[in-house]
């Protein structure tokens, strides 16, 4: 990147508060979901309304509260690409949540983390655009920083398997070659996306508190890649109780 790309200035020409306002009634803390399905599928389950549109060139992305018991809950889809969904997330803090828990599939490099199952990433290589406007160039970013300790304890109370690990962030998903993979293998590498690097940074940089994990997908760590998951209709009931369990984790955060 080019050194002049990152400015340490919070203050931009125009900001997130410029683009949408700020309104009382927003959910303190929101979960985002990368599929659509798994929206619409929480969408039957809990009541819910609208309180807000994010605009875009591509339309209206609508930003629902959850009503759960006492709590409320935000409920947002996840843009695919850190560019967008770094945008994204800058507007919903701007409009008032004050928490975010993000989760979405990766592909895997190690063949033996089992399909579908949870991954929480601790570090992300930064093989994106997006993270080097929010933080000072380098090869890596820790993730999660904030929320690690309060995630892991949420799972192993309600005894989920998991895997830590490096995640390699990467724009680019039909450039995963055999020899990119290879050597990021070699730097720790266990997980592939899209976006979480980009996110921890806006995290860091804004001083944001933002919760990141993965249920698992295709895997490109073997000789032969495999799809397994990676449809949004597979293993569709499995998915749907790992929105139910981003839901509680939001609720357990707001216990705390």
């Amino acid at each position: 990147m080019d050194k002049y790309t990152f400015d340490d200035n919070p203050q931009a020409i125009f900001n997130p508060a410029d683009i949408v306002e700020k309104i009382n009634y927003c959910p303190k803390i929101a979960v985002s979901v990368f599929a659509n399905n798994l929206i619409e599928n929480a969408l039957k389950k809990y009541p819910h309304h609208v309180v807000a549109y994010l605009k875009s060139a591509n339309g209206k992305l609508p930003f629902y509260c959850l009503k759960i018991g006492t709590y409320e809950i935000g409920l947002i889809m996840a843009q695919v690409g850190a560019p967008t969904l770094v945008c994204e997330y800058e507007e919903l803090f701007a409009l008032g949540v004050e928490k975010l828990v993000v989760f979405g599939t990766c592909g895997v490099l190690d063949a033996n983390i089992k399909d579908c199952s949870i991954i929480v990433p601790n570090i992300a290589i930064r093989d994106e655009g997006t993270s080097y406007h929010y933080v000072k160039a380098g090869h890596e970013i820790a993730v999660n920083v904030k929320q690690f300790d309060d995630l892991l304890a949420f799972l192993k109370m309600k005894k989920i398997n998991y895997t830590v690990g490096k995640v390699w962030s990467n724009d680019a998903i039909y450039r995963e070659t055999v020899n990119k993979v290879k050597i990021r293998k070699e730097q720790g590498c266990i997980c592939v996306d899209m976006e979480c690097s980009a996110i921890a940074a806006l995290a860091k940089f804004r001083d944001y508190e933002i919760t990141q994990f993965f249920y698992s997908a295709d895997n490109l760590g073997s000789e032969n890649y495999e799809l397994r998951s990676l449809d949004n209709e597979e293993k569709i009931d499995q998915k749907n109780t790992i929105v139910d369990l981003a839901i509680e984790f939001a609720i357990y955060l707001l216990d705390k």
